[in-house]
């Protein structure tokens, strides 16, 4: 036995050699793994570079506003379409050409104008009329191109030439373009009330080939899998939901103000009822999810026998009104199931772990008094998000400028027969005095997209990559960089014998001093490594969704591992990364020194990291279930008018689950920011007390190798725990003296290192 233990000691490292005189995070630092922080520092100004040159080829027009056929924006200040918003397709029945697939642009004239048709009218009719009524034309003429003043050619003249369209429809703007008004009565399809009408030539046509075509227009923006009713069903659904979100605004901020002064509340009680309020947050989320199957079964039965209530989900369908879910039984009876297991396990987790939850509220009740004394961690979490909206803000910046670097590109386009010049480049100020209107009648050189041939242009998809890869790594450095000034800061604590006297001034401002003075180098290595495995994945994501539609079970199967295998690889990476930080902010060493030393020590103390890890986590988890499920269900009650109270001041809302999604998203992010800090204190007073607890000790030092006096109980709860000081602390509590000091009749003796292990 003895022999087994030796040998699996030696396979993960020799335990540090006990230093009475340690006093926790060493000042005396140098820099660590400088050769990434110089490769880190000249990233960062590649990719400030980077955002400079797309920043001056990119042109954020390109997104906001649409571009006719010349490549002119519609509604660009300073310019003759300044207070022409909006995209007006001449003939919107030939975006129904496969060429649209193609070219990715509609073959027919594209011009900008203040608004859109409400009416049927074809130039024919309005040629007709224009002798004796004027104002026919003055309608009709801003639809037409710049400068087409007076209607004197002929109508086939002019519908060759595009200098008006030879039709115009009802139409609504959507994305900054004309689409047809499409209504639906009975199930019928209608554009103003009529499901037939003539096109510019005379001939009788369908509204269905508008929607026909306006489905091949809405294509090219969102996917072939996607239509103008689809689209336009949607814009109406974010109409409602951007309402609501209006009327709700004030009373969502409330929500989250309680959020987190509930979540700042729930901390600073755990200083001082720890043991109490973790068991009351259990047994409250037991008897809030008892009540929630209770409550089920009650609506359940009372739908029984009532018209339309036992018709199964799958043929309702989705539906924005959430209620009409709730008049259905089945509904029930799935929030009942899934609320029974969730009961189950967490009664089963209380059963089998119950004395490890003890041992882990004990842990959790010193990571109180730690962020007791050092209250300025909770507000930490602001500077990551900060670091982290940097971030996000400059990528998403860079890769806008990115995808609209780009000169505009015209191409000649035809639906009339066979062109050989048809989907070639051509310049629109020679156009018309080329041989390819002769060649091709009908031909146009229309805008097709924005490009270029140089070499920046050609590798926009690559730098788009770097964008990404830079940006993941970057994000993980914030992240890092916030572990680490935690840890840093918790780990001062740990190793303060006389508390709070012992513990230096500005604990946080001196880690984050060291953090990104000395470690910033270690802090990027380890961001580095989670960031490659993130662009990987994301690879994989890409490739996998591009796949989708492909046969080859062998492929799918072969995706479906490799994703599996790198979302693992990345857990396992993070948790791995973390807990070397914590060793970097105590002993100041490199990367790869500090996760060596880290996973040996969790590897010979792998039985506390796996049941104390996950046990705090889950009361963590639970106590952050019970705060965002308190607020969610003060403002379910407070949005469907239930408190009699605040009845009048609750607003009129269109769907009262949008208001109630974002303050239970948004609680949950405010209770996790708190909650992370909290687990950020355990693991480091974890990894510290194993760290401390494996050294061997001598009389002066028996009872201060165990800093954490509640902490010192872990000993106790788990075999094979030979180690010298551990034999005499156990000794020390059968004679009933107070745990924290060493017995008087117990000689503690020193022992050769290696010799004490855990």
């Amino acid at each position: 036995m003895g022999r087994k233990t030796e040998l699996h000691d030696s396979v993960f490292g020799e335990p540090r050699r006990f230093d009475p005189t340690f006093k926790g995070p060493i000042h005396s630092r140098h820099c660590t793994d400088v050769l990434c922080c110089v490769l880190f520092i000249a990233v960062i100004l590649g990719y400030i570079a980077l955002g400079v040159i797309a920043w001056v080829h990119g042109d954020p027009r390109k997104v906001v506003y649409p571009t006719d056929s010349r490549g002119q924006f519609c509604g660009q200040k300073g310019t003759a379409n300044e207070n022409k918003t909006i995209l007006f397709y001449f003939n919107i029945l030939k975006c129904a050409s496969p060429a649209v697939l193609i070219n990715l642009q509609c073959p027919t004239k594209q011009v900008c104008v203040e608004k859109c048709p409400n009416r049927f009218a074809r130039y024919s009719d309005m040629k007709s009329a224009f002798s004796w009524n004027k104002t026919y034309w003055e309608y009709y003429r801003q639809f037409c191109q710049p400068g087409f003043n007076t209607p004197r050619k002929s109508a086939v003249q002019v519908i060759r030439d595009e200098d008006c369209p030879a039709m115009i429809v009802p139409s609504r703007p959507f994305l900054r373009r004309c689409f047809p008004d499409f209504t639906t009565k009975n199930g019928i399809l209608t554009v103003a009330n009529r499901t037939t009408f003539k096109d510019g030539f005379g001939k009788t046509r369908n509204v269905t080939d508008l929607r026909d075509a306006a489905n091949k227009v809405t294509t090219i923006r969102h996917g072939s899998k996607r239509g103008i009713n689809h689209v336009l069903d949607a814009r109406e659904i974010w109409m409602k939901i951007f309402e609501d979100y209006t009327n709700s605004w004030y009373w969502i901020l409330i929500g989250l103000v309680i959020a987190m002064v509930v979540s700042l509340v729930f901390i600073l009680l755990l200083r001082f009822t720890a043991g109490v309020l973790f068991w009351f947050v259990i047994f409250a989320v037991i008897a809030v999810i008892g009540y929630g199957i209770w409550h089920c079964y009650w609506e359940y039965s009372s739908l029984k026998g009532k018209p339309g209530s036992d018709i199964p989900i799958y043929d309702i369908g989705f539906q924005m009104d959430l209620r009409v879910y709730l008049q259905l039984r089945q509904t029930w009876l799935t929030f009942m199931i899934f609320l029974c297991i969730i009961e189950v396990i967490i009664i089963l987790m209380l059963i089998f772990l119950r004395k490890r939850i003890c041992i882990a509220i004990a842990l959790l009740r010193e990571g109180s008094k730690a962020i007791g004394y050092i209250m300025s961690t909770l507000f930490y979490p602001i500077i990551t998000f900060f670091l982290l909206a940097i971030c996000i803000s400059y990528w998403a910046i860079t890769a806008i400028f990115l995808s609209t670097s780009g000169e505009a590109v015209y191409k000649v386009m035809t639906n009339r027969g066979h062109c050989i010049y048809a989907n070639r480049t051509c310049n629109p100020e020679t156009f018309n005095t080329s041989n390819i209107t002769k060649l091709c009648p009908g031909a146009q050189c229309a805008f097709a997209f924005y490009g270029g041939e140089s070499v920046y242009h050609k590798y926009i998809f690559i730098l788009q990559i770097c964008n990404l890869f830079v940006f993941l790594w970057l994000v993980n450095f914030a992240i890092a960089l916030g572990q680490c000034t935690l840890a840093g800061a918790f780990a001062s604590y740990y190793w303060a014998f006389k508390k709070p006297a012992d513990i230096p001034s500005f604990p946080l401002l001196a880690a984050f001093g060291r953090s990104l003075r000395y470690h910033t180098g270690s802090l990027a290595f380890g961001s580095l490594i989670l960031a490659i495995i993130q662009l990987i994945r994301i690879i994989l994501e890409y490739l996998d969704n591009k796949l989708k539609g492909a046969q080859n079970k062998f492929a799918k199967f072969l995706f479906c591992c490799l994703k599996c295998c790198f979302w693992c690889l990345e857990k396992f990476i993070k948790f791995l990364n973390r807990n070397a930080y914590i060793m970097i902010a105590i002993y100041g060493k490199n990367f790869c020194t500090s996760a060596k030393e880290a996973f040996f020590l969790l590897m010979r103390n792998v039985v506390r990291v796996a049941v104390l890890d996950k046990v705090t986590d889950f009361l963590l988890l639970l106590g952050k279930l019970l705060i965002v499920g308190g607020v969610g269900v003060l403002a379910f009650f407070f949005f469907t008018h239930r408190i009699s109270i605040v009845v009048d001041e609750a607003p009129s809302l269109n769907y009262y689950w949008v208001p109630l999604v974002t303050v239970i998203f948004a609680s949950y992010l405010i209770a996790h920011g708190f909650f992370s800090v909290y687990a950020m204190c355990v693991d480091t007073l974890f990894l510290c007390f194993c760290a401390s607890g494996k050294a061997t000790c001598n009389n002066a030092t028996c009872h201060t190798t165990f800093r954490l006096m509640g902490v010192k109980q872990i000993f106790f709860q788990f075999p094979n725990e030979n180690t010298p000081c551990a034999k005499t602390l156990k000794k020390g509590t059968r004679t009933k003296k107070p745990i924290w000091q060493p017995p008087v009749n117990v000689r503690c003796r020193t022992v050769t290192p290696g010799s004490a292990r855990l």
